[in-house]
């Protein structure tokens, strides 16, 4: 069992309106997820009840499991959302988070980011550390996400972060112009967040996003749930759009490019790419080159036409 309060591993705690500073803690009822659970719950509620719901996914709120190397956030213990070493909290563990930050080769120095999906706040802190001229928003609509954020040591607050309760349509609609990445990992129990799985969303996108703006997106699930998403962005992005594949964690991540006549300079990008592998110890050059070969391969337009 993990022992949350050792001197070695950062303690959990809850952010949240309902003033529980502490979480209810039990051993994992899972079989493969071992280590300790913690919920949002008062410490007056029962073990056996809670232990049910977990075991039959009619829990209703994520959850924490520690087991002492990593924290992990779930929906349920199907829809793994975070990863977080204790070791190093602000590192990447998740191999579709790590390609989300691809972009960079496209766009190495923005300075307004704006997250929809805050989950474990994996890009938030990785974006705080290592993009210190960006101003970053990170949106989430469910208020029992945010509570675990002091669990996953994101930053407070401040000039440089801010984290809104809020849809992030809804967000998106009424934000200023001008974002340079605008980084989508949006899913609750039942997939990809309803309010952005729309043309009107897309729409939104391209028009708060600067010239050379960047949209990213996760895309997790089947195949064929997704491929309308992708349809819809190469209609509104005039097909100026990359998707790869994430066979590690069983995504695809979505690139689309405001900029007009978007022509990658491959040769010198696989160049670029191994300076952002120095700087951010991510495997640029891979990502580079599995960008350059979806788009010679056309990925996009056939994940797109699938649902036809």
């Amino acid at each position: 069992m993990t022992n949350s309060s050792s001197c070695c591993t950062p303690p959990i705690c809850l952010t949240n309106p309902a003033r529980l500073t502490q979480p209810y803690e039990l051993p994992s009822p899972f079989e493969v997820e071992t280590g300790t659970v913690f919920l949002h719950e008062p410490a007056w509620a029962t073990a056996g009840e809670l232990r049910a719901q977990l075991l039959d996914e009619s829990y209703p709120k994520p959850f924490v499991i520690d087991d002492g190397k990593s924290r992990f956030l779930y929906f349920n213990v199907r829809l793994m959302q975070s990863e977080m070493s204790l070791k190093t909290p602000n590192d990447l563990m998740l191999r579709y988070t790590q390609k989300m930050m691809a972009f960079l080769l496209f766009h190495p120095r923005p300075k307004r980011i704006v997250l929809i999906g805050l989950g474990g706040g994996s890009l938030v802190k990785f974006c705080h550390q290592r993009l210190p001229g960006a101003q970053m928003t990170a949106v989430e609509l469910n208020p029992d996400v945010i509570a675990w954020r002091d669990a996953f040591l994101m930053p407070p607050d401040g000039p440089r972060l801010q984290i809104l309760e809020a849809d992030g349509a809804d967000y998106l609609a009424q934000t200023e112009k001008g974002i340079d990445a605008l980084l989508v990992d949006a899913f609750d129990k039942t997939g990809f967040a309803p309010s952005l799985a729309n043309r009107e969303f897309f729409e939104n996108a391209f028009a708060k996003l600067a010239g050379n703006g960047v949209l990213v997106i996760n895309l997790a699930g089947e195949k064929d749930s997704y491929a309308g998403l992708i349809g819809e962005a190469m209609h509104v992005f005039d097909d100026q759009v990359i998707v790869i594949s994430v066979p590690e964690d069983g995504n695809h991540v979505l690139y689309a490019f405001k900029e007009r006549h978007f022509e990658p300079r491959w040769r010198w990008l696989h160049s670029f790419a191994k300076e952002l592998r120095a700087n951010y110890g991510l495997d640029f050059p891979a990502f580079a080159q599995k960008m350059e070969r979806s788009t010679k391969l056309g990925l996009a337009r056939r994940e797109a036409i699938r649902r036809r």
